[in-house]
């Protein structure tokens, strides 16, 4: 016989199985239901870890069958292969991305953070910046990481130091996603995994492997998972950033992006200038005036370059 209908979220997802959380605390092992399309969507998957999905369970069968996904409210993909036109989506429904950075070992470039600030921008989702391994840094590289934050801060960017080893400030960081959905990124080496398994004792995340192929992320096997740390609070592990992807965006779009580029190019003369090099550009005026960084409107032409390709 047919169970009611039951709603959940998805927490893990194969491509072919996936796993959901129901509103009654337990797990579903489900497939979906045919051809499953989202309208508008040309992602290579059509259910991704963070949605909401109403299912059924039939008591003869072992699995569960989602009909129905609810609207996002937002998702963010990482580049499908280079051979298709197709995204994929990581994950839905996220409230916060976390970008966990380094100042040394290893040492994070700015145009890596801007970069990490214009996709969560992009897919609407509210950006944190964490600076890890405070407790090993030196007075240089103190000083480096107030500069930063200092800029971040003042384009209304969260910042955050913490010590995933020490913990000293996790504490802060758990309050502010408690009852949310949280992304986090970081290159290798950045204590990643060490942080997570801070937020959830006994996680035992293992760090997403690239394929020693291509050097990109494999696309089959790597298999998104969001990990319930306490009541309505979810974790999300996600590959590098060089692996997440801005799809189906124009050129003329990144500078909407970064918050103060936005704010001169409205005294642009061309309402299509990219900022470039284009006759009175408020931009670049702004750039040469020390109103803009340097370093940002740097950062800003080489997501531009992108669109070169």
């Amino acid at each position: 016989k047919f169970m009611d209908k039951l709603k959940g979220i998805v927490i893990k997802s194969t491509g072919s199985w996936y796993r959901v959380l129901a509103e009654n605390a337990k797990n579903y092992e489900c497939r979906i239901k045919g051809k499953f399309r989202l309208e508008g969507s040309k992602s290579t998957n059509p259910v991704a870890v963070g949605d909401e999905v109403v299912f059924h369970s039939d008591e003869t069968k072992e699995y569960a069958v989602i009909d129905k996904i609810q609207k996002r409210k937002n998702f963010i993909v990482r580049k499908a292969t280079n051979l298709s036109r197709q995204s994929h989506v990581i994950a839905s429904n996220i409230d916060y991305t976390v970008l966990i950075a380094t100042i040394s070992n290893p040492r994070i470039s700015s145009a890596f953070i801007d970069r990490f600030l214009v996709i969560s921008s992009a897919y609407e989702i509210e950006p944190i910046i964490v600076f890890n391994k405070i407790d090993v840094l030196n007075t240089e590289e103190k000083e480096k990481i107030r500069e930063l934050k200092k800029l971040y801060l003042s384009l209304n960017y969260q910042c955050i130091d913490i010590s995933a080893k020490t913990s000293e400030n996790v504490d802060l960081l758990k309050k502010i996603i408690k009852g949310k959905k949280t992304l986090f990124v970081g290159q290798s080496g950045v204590g990643k995994s060490t942080l997570l398994n801070n937020l959830k004792p006994g996680l035992k995340i293992k760090t997403l492997e690239t394929s020693k192929i291509s050097g990109k992320g494999k696309h089959a096997t790597t298999f998104y998972e969001m990990h319930q740390t306490e009541k309505d609070t979810f974790i999300i592990d996600s590959p590098g950033i060089r692996e997440l992807g801005l799809h189906d965006f124009e050129a003329f779009e990144i500078a909407l992006f970064f918050p103060e580029i936005k704010k001169y190019s409205v005294d642009c003369k061309f309402n299509t200038c990219l900022h470039k090099n284009e006759p009175k550009c408020a931009v670049i005026a702004a750039v040469e005036s020390g109103k803009i960084s340097v370093q940002r409107y740097i950062n800003y032409r080489k997501i531009l370059s992108d669109f070169d390709k």
